[in-house]
């Protein structure tokens, strides 16, 4: 694994040069001044929707952050990692301007995760609705997720976390700790593993996850893959597929943070193996495998964020194996998204209370 010299950072010479193994690059700061930017989606002539963790959806037309948050946004619970999350828009967002968020939804005294969605007009979100709120309630702040990927067939997937209870994961009449796939209006596919089996939620693809903060769509074969987080070490890249168990938390490679065991097993029959796992944590979040034509020596990479590593890991693969590893942009910050654009760039969300929006570019 090759690891960069150069600090750098989101207020770094926009003009410094680095140098990774196959291309020379820069980092270009598009937006400052979001407070905790979680997710982002690209619209069709080049303006970007943002969310920000607190509740609200920015603009960034032109160029620019634009001051005013976005009108009809949903309110949210934010506490500790929850708030307003992902965004997404439809595979034909051009026709029917469908946008779709998830975030951590209020109840009396505990919140879930919920996924909404609104058109977007270019200038608010209009008639927004709950397609689902997740039964994944919890009094905790931590682990709702939630990533939304649609696939080629328009199927949506989204990722809920265990809320921190760990045993869920295991229960298949729960929606923590899950993948789940669903029609774009809410409704669920007739062919998902677990339609019509007793005791269980139907919404559910794969579960025995922890925390899946990044996914996206392998570009050869069209899986979903995810990468989520571990305790103390153990987190995971996997590769989600119809009805199978990740096996959190009876199997894992992390530890408690305190260092004692969570359980001696690393491995069970009828639970999967991670593509790649990583102990120490680099709390990983944000997940893009790059196809595009601006770094040709990256094809096929798949790039996920670090949060308290806090920096930005390059995965090369044979197949679905894991065969080499580089970190690029040291100390760059928390990074909480990673995104190939339509322009073929890739995109960083850093996630802090005056947190950016950072573009890799060729040098």
């Amino acid at each position: 694994m090759a690891l960069m010299s150069a600090a750098c950072g989101p207020n770094a010479d926009a003009q410094q040069v680095h140098e990774s193994e196959e291309h020379r690059f820069r980092v270009d700061t598009v937006a400052t001044g979001l407070e905790n930017p979680w997710g982002i989606a690209f619209l069709p002539g080049g303006d970007m929707l943002v969310t920000e963790r607190a509740g609200r959806v920015r603009v960034i037309r032109n160029g620019a952050l634009q001051a005013e948050a976005v009108p009809g946004a949903p309110e949210v619970r934010a506490r500790g990692q929850g708030g307003l999350l992902d965004i997404a828009l439809h595979p034909r967002f051009a026709a029917n301007r469908y946008v779709y968020l998830t975030y951590s939804k209020p109840g009396p005294i505990r919140a879930t995760t919920a996924i909404a969605r609104a058109r977007f007009d270019g200038q608010r979100l209009e008639g927004l609705q709950d397609l689902l709120v997740t039964d994944a309630w919890g009094t905790g702040g931590n682990h709702f997720g939630s990533r939304i990927v649609f696939d080629s067939a328009g199927m949506m997937y989204i990722t809920v976390g265990e809320r921190n209870e760990r045993q869920r994961a295991q229960n298949l009449g729960d929606h923590a700790g899950t993948v789940l796939r669903l029609h774009d209006d809410g409704r669920v596919p007739r062919d998902n593993p677990f339609v019509g089996r007793a005791g269980a939620r139907p919404e559910i693809y794969s579960y025995g996850h922890r925390n899946a903060q990044g996914a996206d769509l392998h570009p050869s074969t069209g899986e979903l893959w995810l990468n989520e987080h571990g305790p103390r070490g153990g987190d995971e890249i996997n590769i989600a597929r119809a009805g199978r168990n990740y096996g959190w938390p009876v199997i894992t490679f992390g530890r408690e943070y305190s260092g004692a065991q969570i359980t001696a097993d690393t491995a069970r029959a009828g639970m999967e193996q991670p593509v790649l796992h990583w102990t120490p944590s680099i709390a990983v979040s944000g997940m893009a495998f790059y196809t595009g034509d601006r770094f040709p020596g990256w094809r096929g990479n798949v790039f996920n964020g670090a949060l308290a590593a806090q920096h930005l890991r390059r995965v090369v693969l044979d197949g679905n194996r894991a065969v080499h590893q580089e970190s690029l942009l040291p100390r760059i910050g928390r990074i909480r998204t990673v995104k190939m654009g339509p322009d073929g760039y890739l995109y960083l969300l850093i996630d802090a209370p005056n947190g950016s929006v950072l573009r890799l570019v060729p040098a």
